[in-house]
């Protein structure tokens, strides 16, 4: 006689989207409408919001909830950096959570298409002497900029334009000197794609410097969903589909 084990399966590892926080209040609704996407997306995965600083739910409050519940974390951040490196893994020890830690979000083909989508939302056109100029927060790290330049590379080719990367602090060019760099080069037409997950301080000043287009934040895109699901998959080392 066989006998059926009808224990319950244990579900698969909570997703734990790891924000940075911004004061601004476009910012929580952009990452909360995100996460719905998420969730739409794998109905039967269990996913939450932590923040680094700034927002509530901050990261270590999410990973004490979640007690011994095992969790994948994605950062809603664009490259390496001190966050990636330093804080997340460190408040992921100090919580004693059962956590593994997702790559960053960029550099990816799938931001590329998000990138893409949104310029062509505030207007942006190929012409003949186009190019963009991607405005990213900016690092100290090397390695940040290293993955900035690789988006501007996926762009690049995804557009068919020149595409020069720029910040809003802690590293040049700035988006005006990028602006003047270009035009030195003989691009008349230039907009500017926004390399920031949300809406806020320094996406706001970027768009401000732009002598055209200005494409909104990357947003709560279909594309953005599929990535983070990417992410969880490549962590856990399964393919996407099988994690979806």
């Amino acid at each position: 006689m066989t006998v059926t084990d009808l224990s319950p399966r244990p579900g698969p590892p909570a997703l734990v989207l790891v924000a940075h926080g911004s004061r601004d209040p476009r910012a929580l609704s952009t990452v909360r409408a995100l996460m719905d996407r998420v969730r739409a997306r794998c109905p039967g995965l269990s996913v939450h919001l932590g923040h680094i600083e700034l927002n509530e739910p901050l990261l270590p409050d999410t990973l004490a909830a979640l007690g011994d519940t095992e969790a994948v974390l994605v950062p809603l951040l664009l490259g390496r950096g001190y966050h990636v490196k330093q804080d997340i893994p460190e408040m992921a020890v100090a919580a004693g959570a059962r956590t593994r830690l997702a790559a960053p979000l960029g550099p990816h083909p799938l931001l590329a298409d998000t990138l893409h989508a949104r310029l062509l939302e505030a207007g942006w056109r190929r012409r003949p002497a186009s190019a963009v100029v991607l405005a990213a927060a900016g690092s100290r790290d090397p390695e940040s900029r290293i993955d900035t330049d690789r988006m501007a590379g996926l762009l690049a080719a995804r557009l068919g334009v020149p595409v020069l990367p720029a910040y809003a602090s802690a590293a040049t060019p700035t988006v005006p000197e990028a602006i003047t760099a270009l035009r030195a080069r003989g691009r008349h037409h230039i907009a500017v794609a926004s390399y920031f997950t949300a809406p806020g301080r320094f996406a706001t000043q970027c768009a401000a410097a732009a002598p055209g287009v200005a494409a909104a934040p990357l947003g709560a895109h279909a594309a953005m969903a599929e990535l983070i699901l990417h992410r969880y998959a490549h962590a856990l080392g399964t393919p996407a589909a099988a994690a979806a």
